[in-house]
């Protein structure tokens, strides 16, 4: 299959390629995630993740971080009042929000133990100890399937790392911020993502 899209940002093409990629192992996936049939869930999350956070680093450092150096363009939290652009933040839940809508069970989204706005902080007990977890060690994701009411669901939860002074001056300095002592490279928060789950 040839596909040719124009004029497309590289985060709505992430979000293209991560529709065309679940609905391809959907039924891949089948038996679970212990059956040993079909693609693993923790394959598929890995995957996703790979794209999110690929086009989150690229987002933050050859866009924002190079138009606010060379004065062409500011980023703020308030960017549409001030015609400005997304933080990279905004833009990942941005992104989120929008494949969340689609109604295919594909979600995803940024948390943290130390969130500037509560309702980005951990949903459930599973989300705090996943974040809890990566904090330790962010190198291995935190994962396991979820029951909510009749629906099972796959949920895997990655290190999200401060890949930019601006990111790390931005929740230091942030009134709101419970937390004013991150450094680059340090673990910030997670990317939480999850999806149906056939038992």
């Amino acid at each position: 299959m040839l596909l040719y899209v124009k004029n497309t940002s590289p985060l709505a093409m992430s979000a293209f390629i991560s529709f065309i990629f679940l609905g391809l192992t959907t039924s891949a996936i089948g038996g679970g995630e212990q059956s040993g049939q079909g693609i693993p869930y923790q394959t598929v999350a890995d995957y996703i993740h790979d794209i999110i956070e690929a086009d989150r680093t690229l987002y933050t450092t050859h866009v924002v971080d190079r138009m606010q150096e060379t004065g062409t363009a500011i980023a703020s939290e308030g960017w549409r009042e001030r015609n400005a652009l997304p933080l990279p933040a905004q833009m990942l839940l941005l992104s989120g929000d929008r494949v969340g809508n689609k109604g295919r069970g594909l979600n995803y989204r940024l948390a943290s133990l130390w969130p500037i706005y509560k309702k980005n902080g951990p949903a459930n007990d599973f989300e705090r100890n996943g974040l809890k977890a990566v904090q330790q060690n962010p190198l291995e994701p935190y994962t396991g399937l979820i029951t909510q009411g009749k629906e099972s669901r796959f949920v895997a939860i990655y290190a999200d790392l401060a890949v930019s002074k601006s990111c790390v001056n931005c929740h230091n300095r942030h009134l709101l911020s419970p937390k004013r002592d991150h450094k680059f490279g340090n673990v910030m928060g997670a990317i939480i993502i999850s999806f149906p789950a056939k038992q």
